[in-house]
């Protein structure tokens, strides 16, 4: 079997997809990744898998217009990995099945190059100007601009959708988002996650940069983000917190996540003063904080992220209708309380009352009730929740369902794949 994964940022979600089926005797896995893509250096060192990276040979043009800014560059994308699977091609190989994430557009041009290979799309998300994260935040509202620039860039997605054999969302709610025309080319099959090494430790603790130690049981809430920015809710977040630490005088608060942004914009300097979220909602409700029990660390290693969510007694995830994120799974199956937006991505997986609470994340006051009533109830009044939330990703979102729901999809089978973990 020989199979290309295409990923920007290779291997995005599919790593534990490559993982597994570099390691199955006899197949042939080839990598597509940026020049900036991580990679599985273990691997490929192993000889298991071959990476190609690539860098579009240029940037959009300065006078492109701003509706197909999205677009020059993904014909860009296109070309540069179109030229790697011609090299491929002339070096003698032509995939069975290419899966790959097509949001930049690095697949427009793989059926020209391999029009017998199956290819299959990871379909993240389908813009939409109503209904779903547009317009969703009345602190943001939308113009006819901003609708108008949102219907262009669908033109790559469609293209995608008509290009691909097959197609995967990993949520009910994402695949919904995809016109209706396509939907039937869509299955619904979470990538996983790595639920075998997920799960509460009793004896959990962290070491704050100002030398402080809180451990399990101690009153902490928890918030993660890639990036704190309002499309996670980070802003009304933070303007819950002071009503919590008043409430709550031991309680502290730790957040992780860096000051990029993934979605959405960044603050306005001239405008807002900030030039990210951060600092800009520490300028409004800094002053009403305590520093000593509220804790920024930024973006930590995958080990030290483990133990934030192990530590938890509260954890708060606020989203926009948008991408479900790993880290509100990742909590689920650690054994959180999870507070979580009550928003249609966040409701397909979290009821309210069952494995967590459900909340509205643009009132900042029901986000402190939420969490004041979380910090309130006991460990055993609360273990119920986590039990059912623990159960929930576990059962559900494993690494192992995911490999078996990718097989049948990719592959038309379902063969007796294992995770192997590579250090």
């Amino acid at each position: 079997m020989r199979v290309l994964i295409v990923h920007q940022n290779f291997p995005g979600q599919f790593r534990h997809v490559a993982q597994a089926w570099a390691q199955n005797p006899g197949w042939q896995v080839v990598g597509i990744g940026r020049d900036t893509a991580p990679g599985l250096p273990a691997l490929e060192q192993q000889g298991r898998l071959k990476l190609l990276r690539y860098k579009p040979h240029r940037s959009v043009g300065s006078q492109q217009h701003p509706y197909l800014r999205k677009m020059e560059d993904a014909v860009l994308h296109g070309q540069a990995v179109a030229r790697l699977m011609l090299q491929l091609k002339q070096q003698g190989f032509t995939p069975d099945v290419i899966l790959a994430h097509p949001g930049w557009g690095e697949t427009l041009y793989a059926k020209d190059v391999f029009p017998g290979a199956r290819l299959v799309h990871f379909c993240e998300w389908f813009y939409r100007s109503e209904g779903a994260d547009i317009g969703f935040d009345p602190e943001f509202p939308t113009t006819f601009d901003d609708h108008a620039r949102i219907r262009t860039w669908n033109a790559l997605h469609l293209l995608n959708l008509e290009h691909c054999d097959a197609a995967i969302s990993p949520t009910h709610w994402q695949k919904a988002q995809h016109p209706e025309a396509y939907q039937s080319k869509i299955t619904v099959a979470h990538e996983g996650i790595d639920t075998e090494n997920l799960g509460p430790d009793p004896n959990a603790q962290i070491k704050l940069p100002s030398g402080q130690v809180l451990k399990a049981g101690d009153p902490v809430i928890t918030y993660v983000a890639r990036n704190l920015e309002p499309y996670r809710g980070f802003h009304q977040f933070m303007r819950a917190l002071p009503a919590i630490q008043k409430e709550h005088k031991t309680v502290h608060t730790v957040i992780v996540g860096g000051d990029e942004v993934s979605y959405g914009r960044k603050p306005d300097p001239d405008k807002d003063g900030a030039k990210n979220w951060r600092e800009k909602m520490l300028q409004e409700v800094g002053s009403q904080l305590d520093p000593a029990r509220t804790h920024f660390l930024g973006k930590v290693p995958y080990s030290a992220y483990k133990r934030v969510l192990q530590v938890s007694a509260a954890h708060v995830y606020l989203t926009y209708p948008f991408v479900l994120s790993w880290s509100m799974l990742e909590a689920m199956a650690t054994g959180c309380l999870v507070i979580g937006s009550d928003t249609a991505p966040v409701r397909e997986v979290l009821e309210d009352g069952v494995n967590g609470r459900l909340v509205n994340a643009l009132d900042p006051d029901h986000v402190a009730r939420r969490v004041s009533d979380a910090l309130a109830s006991s460990h055993e009044s609360a273990a119920p929740l986590r039990h059912h939330a623990a159960r929930t990703a576990h059962s559900g979102y494993s690494t192992s369902t995911g490999l078996s729901a990718f097989a049948q999809i990719c592959l038309g089978e379902r063969p007796p794949l294992k995770v192997r973990h590579v250090a």
